[in-house]
């Protein structure tokens, strides 16, 4: 189990997160066996992956306005959220169909998002709050933005 003393570690997990979704996705894309549709869904998800990985990235550099909030401790250490896709092969991964792509990354996602609310509940400085409660509200536009956007992937 993975435990967090730091906001900084916690961020950058979240970010390696994306990062190795954004390489399962890839790597079941690259399939051969799998039609253009499924395809199409998988780059499309490991493209979001990526870009969300980017996003904390820029919190996490060392010119970030967030430096000081990052290098903030937490009173006690938080344990990560089980992860179970960090324990997948892209071969093991459930996506037959481009519903199977999206219930698995929306999945991903609310437990990121809940991660994140619970840190903005638990904060004890309003800067940690504000980080994590901007960071949650992010994750809840991005899964509405990507719920809709992999609808219209199905429905072509």
């Amino acid at each position: 189990m993975v435990h967090f003393k730091q906001v900084r570690e916690l961020v950058q997990w979240v970010a390696d997160y994306h990062a190795h979704l954004k390489g399962l996705y890839t790597a079941k894309a690259a399939d051969a066996g799998i039609g253009e549709r499924l395809k199409m869904s998988l780059k499309y998800v490991a493209d979001h992956e990526e870009s969300m990985q980017s996003e904390l990235d820029q919190y996490l550099a060392e010119d970030s306005v967030h430096k000081g909030v990052l290098d903030t401790w937490f009173e006690e250490a938080v344990d990560a959220p089980n992860a179970p896709l960090l324990k997948e092969a892209p071969a093991s991964l459930g996506t037959e169909t481009v519903q199977d792509v999206l219930n698995i990354t929306l999945a991903s996602h609310r437990m990121l998002g809940e991660l994140l609310t619970q840190r903005a509940e638990h904060a004890v400085a309003g800067a940690e709050a504000e980080l994590f409660k901007s960071l949650a509200d992010q994750y809840d536009a991005e899964l509405r933005r990507l719920a809709r956007n992999m609808q219209r992937l199905e429905d072509y």
